[in-house]
Parts: C-alpha cells; sequence; structure tokens
C-alpha cells in the first residue's frame, strides 16, 4: 500500500487546455496530432514511484591538473621565427571525502510507462503530497508497482554516484581532475512508495501508437511526435518556388535594366 500521494490538480479541461496549446506549438504536426485532446483514451493515472532517502559519506583517490604555459618558437609557412604560448599539465595526487544527504530521490516503480519520459515530466511539488487515502483514486486509474525496492535502490544508487562524482570533481579542484576511484558509504537509507499524477494521451498515426505524458499537477508535458511528410513536402515547394521567382526577377532585371533620358540644360538671353 502506498505511504504518500500527490493528488491531480489539473482536471481533464485544464489537462485539454494544456495538451491544445502544446500541439499546436509543434511544427509540421499531422492533424492527428491536433486531434489528440479530444481522444477520450486520455486516462488520469497515478505512477507509482519510490522514494529514498541516504546519507553518503565517500572516499576518493584522484589527480588535480593544474595548467602552465611554455612560450615556443615556430617558423610559419612564410619563413617567418614566430613564437606562441602552448598550455601543459602538471598534475598532482589527490585524496579526500565528500559528504552528502539525498532527499526524495525519485524511481518510478512501474514499467508500464517509460523511465525516460517520466523523468521528463519533473520536477514534482513531492512537498504538497499526503497520506494514501483510497478516495484519491476515485475517477482514476493506478498502476501497482512492478520494480522491487532493492532494484529501485540500485537505480537510485547510481544517479547519487554521478552526483558524487562531480562533487569529488569540485573538492579536488585544479584546473583538471582525475577521479580513479570512489568508495561510498549509504548511512540511514529509508525509502517509501508514492502515487504521482500523470494524464496518459495515446494517439495513431501512420499504424503506430504515439503517447503523450502530462503532469497531473504542474502542466508540464513530454510525448513522441511525429512529422506530418506532406507538410513538410509542401513547404519545400513553397521555398523553392520562392527562391525560383527571386532568381527570375534578378535575371529579368539585369536583361532588361532601368533607363533614364538626359537633358542639355538651356541658356536664357
Amino acid at each position: 500500500i502506498p505511504e504518500a500521494v500527490l493528488p491531480f490538480m489539473l482536471d481533464r479541461a485544464a489537462m485539454r487546455e494544456a495538451l491544445g496549446k502544446w500541439t499546436s506549438s509543434r511544427w509540421f504536426a499531422p492533424s492527428a496530432l491536433k486531434r489528440v485532446k479530444e481522444a477520450e483514451s486520455t486516462k488520469g493515472t497515478y505512477v507509482p514511484h519510490w522514494t529514498f532517502d541516504s546519507q553518503t559519506f565517500s572516499q576518493y583517490v584522484g589527480q588535480r591538473g593544474e595548467h602552465y604555459y611554455v612560450t615556443e618558437h615556430y617558423t610559419d609557412s612564410d619563413g617567418n621565427r614566430r613564437e606562441r604560448q602552448v598550455r601543459h599539465t602538471r598534475w598532482y595526487p589527490a585524496n579526500g571525502s565528500v559528504e552528502r544527504f539525498f532527499d526524495d530521490l525519485l524511481v518510478p516503480a512501474s514499467v508500464a510507462l517509460p523511465p525516460k519520459k517520466l523523468h521528463d515530466l519533473e520536477p514534482w511539488p513531492l512537498q504538497d503530497a499526503t497520506p494514501y487515502q483510497p478516495q484519491y483514486l476515485s475517477g482514476y486509474t493506478a498502476l501497482r508497482y512492478d520494480v522491487e525496492p532493492e532494484d529501485g535502490f540500485a537505480t537510485a544508487r547510481a544517479e547519487m554516484d554521478t552526483v558524487i562524482h562531480r562533487d569529488v570533481e569540485q573538492d579536488i579542484g585544479g584546473d583538471e581532475q582525475r577521479v580513479q576511484d570512489v568508495r561510498t558509504q549509504h548511512n540511514n537509507v529509508t525509502f517509501k512508495l508514492m502515487l504521482l499524477p500523470v494524464w496518459v494521451a495515446t494517439y495513431l498515426h501512420d499504424g503506430k501508437a504515439w503517447q503523450i505524458l502530462v503532469n497531473g499537477r504542474t502542466g508540464e508535458i513530454h510525448g513522441e511526435r511525429p512529422y506530418s511528410k506532406l507538410k513538410i513536402a509542401l513547404t519545400i515547394l513553397l521555398a523553392l518556388a520562392v527562391i525560383a521567382a527571386i532568381i527570375i526577377w534578378i535575371v529579368a532585371s539585369k536583361q532588361h535594366p532601368a533607363t533614364g533620358g538626359t537633358s542639355t540644360p538651356t541658356t536664357r538671353r
């Protein structure tokens, strides 16, 4: 049973308005995309996520690089003697430790929707989450989790490692850094299951199902979109027609230049 839920803030009307703005801004979109906001297949769905907290302590070994410049002389292609500044790097051993507290790191707990698309809907206002109550699901669908918390934490650790690597580089300092080894200890690890609101819109085009996800809290939209081959072809033809017209006008202007008469001044007596 989920411990928390972030309730929907966008009802169906607000979702359609946000979706309409998004579809109208897609260049060369097929008509099917324009009609997706009216699709009855659009469903409000609560998607389960794991949230992880962890206090990390990492010890590292690496190298700090510091740049210096040497003046070198050379002969250019004309035989002239010249000089230039060439950059080199001195490397020094570096080691130390960094600490970081990770709070509510999100990992999708369902494989029904692509993790990359769900990640694109972030950030989520998790501070507005409330304790789970069954009535929040009224009128919506909800997915069950199929990613175990142990597997979810493995994904979370990979994301944490990326952040810790940046912390290590900053701690090493210098102009360049080489990180050779990082050993991280996780302490006070906690997790909970949370439901996040997502509008899922699906439409068909060229025999393929395309999917659009809408953040049911903030209205953020990310999804797949096809391109209309007909609209692209017509645009290219129009551009070629304009270019051809400009070329014809330039050629005609050169063949028939504008001429003007000359006047002879007269003298009054």
